[in-house]
């Protein structure tokens, strides 16, 4: 198993665990001072399909503010300042992004205020990658309000931890893209998603935002898992909808 500690990482963080569940795409900010360790996890999270924005200094996270993303992983300590304060100052702007606390410290004093400063979860220095992934997965389920890898709306399940989706009982296949556009929407749900914030969750920091590529993906969910569960509100975006019968 790999194991990443606070100025280490085995090479072979960037090959997937072949046990692991996957997990569709999502679109991560990583706050990591120690190169190596930034690199490793990023090689890591990437090889298992995310799209990750690294930096390694608060002043270099300031290109990325604003910026929709599926979870934050920060470190506490980084050498332009405290990441602790970086998140507390997100959660005035951002109460719902799903957020991991990575640091050395393992007091439980310490493990109090990171939660209580706004972090959802907290992982302390040496851990595997494994385990990074599994916890993203928990809190990700959280912030979609279920525990559980498999939910319902109205008549289509989708298990995101097998990788599956139902309608009325019967699998439906997606590819990639649809994907990732569905898993932004449904950790979200509730809520509407802007156009320009899917674009980016879906396709990266260089989305193009002329393209129409998240129609496309748009449409084909629709005809493949009902019309009723992707509602445009005009002029704002897109959102879950969950139509029971």
């Amino acid at each position: 198993m790999l194991t990443c500690a606070g100025d280490t990482v085995s090479a072979s963080t960037r090959h997937l665990s072949a046990f692991a569940p996957f997990a569709p795409a999502m679109r991560l900010l990583l706050i990591e001072d120690d190169d190596l360790l930034g690199e490793g996890l990023r090689d890591f999270l990437r090889a298992e399909g995310h799209l990750v924005d690294w930096a390694s200094r608060l002043e270099e996270a300031v290109v990325f503010r604003g910026e929709p993303y599926d979870a934050w992983l920060v470190d506490w300590q980084l050498p332009d300042g405290s990441g602790l304060q970086w998140l507390r100052d997100q959660r005035l702007r951002d109460p719902t992004t799903p957020a991991l606390l990575l640091t050395a410290r393992d007091r439980l004093a310490d493990r109090v205020l990171g939660l209580d400063s706004g972090a959802d979860d907290y992982l302390v220095k040496p851990f595997a990658p494994e385990e990074l992934v599994a916890r993203l997965r928990a809190v990700c389920r959280r912030s979609a309000r279920t525990g559980q890898s498999r939910i319902t709306l109205g008549e289509v399940e989708i298990d995101l931890a097998a990788h599956g989706a139902w309608r009325r009982g019967v699998a439906v296949e997606l590819t990639g893209r649809e994907w990732a556009v569905l898993q932004a929407l449904l950790l979200r749900a509730g809520r509407v998603v802007p156009r320009a914030d899917l674009d980016r969750l879906v396709l990266g920091s260089d989305a193009d935002v002329t393209s129409n590529a998240i129609e496309v993906h748009l449409s084909s969910l629709r005809r493949k898992l009902g019309r009723g569960l992707i509602e445009t509100v005009r002029g704002l975006g897109y959102r879950l909808v969950d139509e029971r019968p």
